[in-house]
């Protein structure tokens, strides 16, 4: 992610700035990185609102729905809003480590030392480059972790219990969850208040989905676990498809409730940004496949806080 540049024109987007604003405040015109922000928020007095600390977990159980692409860039959006993020990595493949520029073999402590030997999560945390996002890598180690965690007591809430310290410090903490059933995700389910699931428009997914919110209503029942909110999303939408449009009018019926108003559209940015080891919006801004991931985020925003807001909570 070392990277990353910006123009005038889009820092002064992401801030809510004039170009010239821009370039007086930082006494340049191009050349601008992403250390940069921070400066730029601060000498303009541009922070970002209040929101209610989240937690928020991206997780299918079915694979192949791009949802690592998702989580990472919408972490990295995040905190190019000036949000405080944590993002946390799952997944013992280590893609949202990849992602956000980092190779996960080089660390020798993961998420396993936090839920295992019960190591502060702040001593296996990593800078990313972008100022505001902090990352709890991922690799190999992580594979034996289900193993692990079935002896040990509390088994189920070992993340939330670890994460009790950590929320205060972040805005946000966005987990990205491999796409099976385990130990481990029912840590993460336990764990969030926000979940976001990244969906085909395909036929298969009603299988993922369907395990899913049998789970989840699991928890409700069996360890009086509610989800604040739940979104699914569609990834990967492709227009020109009859069954894509056939499965989001399905979607549409029977998940009325959960499933958001934008669909993320078919886009090869985010697999090119991918292996660039960097987020869709520090890759292309301009693609496609940001601007409706632009506006995916500003929906689940705008739906969290008026949740917040009709419960009281502050912040909101």
């Amino acid at each position: 992610m070392e990277n990353v540049r910006y123009t005038s024109k889009r820092l002064a987007q992401i801030v809510g700035a004039t170009e010239k604003q821009v370039v007086s405040a930082l006494g340049r015109k191009d050349g601008f990185g992403m250390a940069d922000l921070p400066v730029l928020r601060e000498k303009l007095k541009r922070t970002p609102e209040p929101f209610p600390h989240r937690i928020q977990l991206f997780l299918n159980f079915k694979g192949g729905t791009g949802k690592t692409s998702l989580s990472t860039s919408y972490a990295y959006r995040l905190a190019e809003r000036g949000y405080r993020v944590l993002m946390i990595d799952l997944d013992s493949q280590g893609h949202a480590t990849k992602c956000l520029g980092q190779e996960g073999s080089s660390f020798t402590r993961t998420l396993h030392e936090v839920l295992i030997r019960k190591v502060p999560i702040e001593e296996v945390t990593v800078p990313t480059g972008m100022p505001n996002l902090s990352l709890v890598p991922a690799n190999l180690a992580m594979s034996t972790i289900d193993l692990a965690l079935m002896p040990l007591a509390g088994r189920e809430f070992r993340l939330r219990n670890a994460l009790q310290g950590a929320v205060a410090r972040y805005d946000f903490i966005v987990l990205d969850a491999p796409p099976s059933f385990g130990l481990l995700n029912l840590n993460a389910l336990m764990a969030a208040t926000d979940l976001v699931i990244p969906v085909l428009a395909d036929f298969l997914s009603y299988d993922g989905l369907r395990l899913l919110f049998e789970t989840i209503q699991g928890l409700e029942q069996d360890l009086s676990h509610q989800l604040e909110n739940i979104f699914i999303v569609v990834n990967a939408f492709n227009q020109t498809f009859k069954i894509a449009r056939e499965a989001l009018g399905a979607l549409r019926e029977h998940y009325a409730d959960y499933l958001l108003d934008t669909v993320v559209r078919q886009c090869t940015k985010f697999a090119q940004a991918s292996s660039e080891g960097c987020p869709i919006f520090g890759f292309d801004a301009d693609s496609k496949g940001a601007t409706d991931l632009e506006a995916v985020q500003q929906e689940i925003l705008g739906r969290v806080r008026a949740a917040a807001a009709a419960a009281g909570v502050a912040g909101a």
